[in-house]
Formats: C-alpha cells, sequence, structure tokens
C-alpha cells in the first residue's frame, strides 16, 4: 500500500509573520496565511506519517527586541503550534527539536508540543516506510546564491554515508532539512535530499532588511511504496504579504 508521509516545518508560532490561527490573528497576511495552509492540507487529504521539522515556535524575539511577537507567552506560542498541526489528519506525527533561539536555549518548549500530540520528538530522526530510509533534521546551512542552495543537502549526505560508515547513522534513501525556509532538492538515482518550504510567511526584519532570497511557503509530501518514492512540494503564493512599489 502506497504511503503518504507529509512534512511540515518552520511554524514560527506565536511571530506576526508566523502560521497563526484565527484565535490568535490580528492581521490580513495572518489570515491569507491560515487560509493558504488549510487550502494546502485540505489538498493532501489524511496521511499515514507527519513530520514536524522544528521551529514550531518563535521564542522570545531577542534579536528584535520582542516587536514581532503577537504571543509573548512562550507555552502558549505552543498552543499556537499543537492547534496547527492538529489541523491535519494523520496516524502517526514525528517531531524534531528547532534552533535553540526559537526553541528555547535553556529548556526545550517543543517537548510539551510533543507531548500533548503523542508524537515522538528527537533531535533526528531516522525512520524506515515501506523500504525506504528517512533521515530527518531541522538545521541546514544556507547560501546566498541560487545555484548554490542544493549543496549543503548534497553535504549532509556525504555525511550520512560516513555515519553509515562508522556504523552510527542507517543509509538515508530521502534526507530532509529545513530551516532555510526555500525549497530546493537534489539526488541521484538512490537517493533523494530536500529542503522545504516554511510555514511562516514574509514579515520579519531580518528576512526583510537582509536577504535577498526568494521565500517559499507550503510543505513537501512524499509517497512510498515498495522502496520506491515520489515526492511534490505543495507550495503557495502569498499575493498580499509584501508592499506594492512606490509610484509616482
Amino acid at each position: 500500500m502506497v504511503k503518504k508521509v507529509l512534512i511540515i516545518g518552520d511554524i514560527h508560532a506565536g511571530h506576526r509573520a508566523g502560521l497563526t490561527p484565527p484565535e490568535w490573528q490580528n492581521s490580513p497576511k495572518q489570515a491569507e496565511q491560515w487560509n493558504a495552509y488549510k487550502t494546502i492540507i485540505e489538498s493532501v487529504g489524511p496521511v499515514d506519517i507527519l513530520v514536524v521539522n522544528g521551529d514550531s515556535i518563535d521564542g522570545k524575539g531577542e534579536r528584535s527586541g520582542g516587536t514581532e511577537i503577537i504571543v509573548p507567552d512562550r507555552h502558549e506560542q505552543g498552543e499556537v503550534a499543537e492547534h496547527c498541526i492538529r489541523q491535519i489528519k494523520t496516524k502517526d506525527i514525528l517531531m524534531t527539536y528547532g534552533t535553540p533561539y526559537h526553541a528555547g536555549t535553556e529548556e526545550d518548549f517543543e517537548g510539551p508540543i510533543a507531548n500533548r500530540l503523542g508524537a515522538e520528538i528527537r533531535d533526528m530522526l531516522e525512520f524506515t516506510v515501506e523500504g525506504v530510509n528517512f533521515n530527518v533534521k531541522h538545521k541546514i546551512g544556507g547560501s546566498s546564491i541560487p545555484h548554490g542552495r542544493a549543496t549543503p543537502i548534497a553535504r549532509e549526505k556525504l555525511w550520512n554515508m560516513l555515519w553509515e560508515e562508522m556504523e552510527v547513522q542507517q543509509k538515508a534513501h530521502i534526507l530532509i532539512r529545513s530551516h532555510v525556509h526555500y525549497y530546493t532538492f537534489t539526488g541521484a538515482v538512490n537517493w533523494l535530499g530536500f529542503t522545504t518550504p516554511a510555514l511562516q510567511g514574509f514579515g520579519s526584519k531580518f528576512g526583510a532588511r537582509q536577504c535577498s532570497g526568494i521565500v517559499d511557503f507550503g510543505m513537501v509530501l512524499v509517497k512510498v511504496y515498495k522502496g520506491q518514492w515520489f515526492h511534490k512540494p505543495l507550495t503557495y503564493s502569498l499575493k498580499n504579504q509584501v508592499r506594492p512599489p512606490i509610484k509616482f
């Protein structure tokens, strides 16, 4: 039987550009993101495994003085993230820890989210579905050049091969990373690697003022059957996230 594995990440609950359910919304941009999210997951339908790949909450937002945070309490941010995750119909949920800056330096605020969801949460996930080995972790390096975006995920495959030689990791057929907020993929006939789109939209000071690269909003669906796989990015173009050009 074909198994469906859906991978989401970078919810950044509590941030003004994070994925925000109606109960916590205070802007049309948040409503647009939520409607886009609901549209995508309704098109996917129930899945066998849901992977939530880190940065489920945004944290205190120290670098911007908390000026971008709409839900200051990180426990409540966890409730926001939990509400988002529960929208997806699934049999099993797997989670990874995100970056300490967002998810907690002294405490792991994503742990209680996993507990309430009945999910397994780890630093790195290794699991097998229909003979296909998955290797999932949140953080990966980014690239400031378009043609360099696939290099970090290819590097992850090489490290996986070296770890496998030391009998620490299993051979990964599919490597998945998040964190960079864009989708890219690479691979060969016997492996696939990709980074996931984010569920945080545009609107952070860091992204708007310091970054040039394209940001992708959405998730990735992987279908596996008897050692074979098919993957599809499910992205949505957010039309009302940036201010229009100035005209005279």
